[in-house]
């Protein structure tokens, strides 16, 4: 199942993907109360709408937490000469970050001039959990989307953390739906690839993650207690832009896609001020 959120008359509603259209759920409350309801499918008094007639939201738009990875494709690690991790690398971004499917990347010329693309696997957390084993830690799964993890890199190398530079305004692109679990039982075994202005930049695969998914979420879960709508960036795969000689940065007027198999096409454009 594909479900999205999709905005109506000033409000977040939710529809299901299918047939080439969205139809619109019946139901009251935003992706994180879905999750934590019985999850009813009602769409009996829903007409299916053409997609290029929805304007699509964020997935979810108030996450308890955005958990980013670092360094978790041994070939990204490798194009930057970087030891692999121990353990996972930990960051957060913010909520004022996210955006969705077709909407700006903007930022401020006099804030950040290095602007780079990151196309990450997202897993959204389904349940509430607490020290959890990784044999139960895919059952904890409510989905998977695509992620942009917009990254300042003169802001993120200029400091000794990494939560300024990839938490700018409009620099969490996600989307464009939410693919529920049940429709990828392997997230450890899917195509990443990201494009800029048609030009493929990154294709990577799951396969090649340090930290698969299960590890991820046991090892976060054994240090802060996970809720249904967190966000797990699960790691980009080499060739951001930042390690390219020479560098490749997006600028205004850009397009980036992100596309993992399985789950769809997040795409956004550029704006600078």
């Amino acid at each position: 199942m594909k479900i999205a959120q999709f905005y109506e008359n000033g409000r977040v509603r939710l529809g299901l993907i299918q047939a080439g259209g969205m139809t619109p759920l019946d139901f009251e409350g935003d992706m994180i109360s879905f999750i934590g309801s019985d999850r009813t499918m009602d769409t009996q008094n829903s007409q299916t709408l053409p997609l290029d007639r929805v304007k699509l939201a964020p997935p979810l738009t108030r996450p308890a937490k955005i958990i980013g990875i670092g360094l978790n494709y041994r070939d990204h690690a490798e194009e930057q000469n970087a030891k692999i991790p121990d353990e996972p690398i930990i960051f957060t971004k913010f909520p004022n970050t996210l955006i969705g499917h077709n909407d700006q990347i903007t930022w401020d010329r006099d804030v950040t001039s290095r602007v780079d693309y990151e196309a990450e696997l997202a897993v959204i957390i389904g349940k509430t959990i607490k020290h959890c084993p990784e044999s139960k830690a895919l059952e904890a799964v409510f989905g998977y989307t695509c992620a942009n993890d917009v990254s300042a890199r003169d802001i993120q190398f200029s400091n000794t953390q990494l939560v300024r530079g990839k938490s700018l305004d409009t620099f969490c692109p996600l989307g464009p739906w939410i693919v529920t679990a049940d429709e990828i039982p392997d997230p450890g075994s899917l195509n990443v690839r990201c494009r800029l202005n048609g030009n493929l930049m990154q294709d990577g695969n799951t396969r090649l993650l340090i930290f698969n998914v299960p590890s991820l979420i046991s090892f976060l879960s054994r240090s802060f207690t996970l809720v249904p709508g967190d966000i797990i960036l699960t790691g980009t795969p080499k060739g951001v832009g930042t390690f390219r000689d020479p560098p490749v940065y997006m600028k205004d007027g850009d397009e980036v896609i992100v596309e993992i198999e399985g789950v769809g096409r997040l795409i956004n454009t550029c704006r600078t001020g």
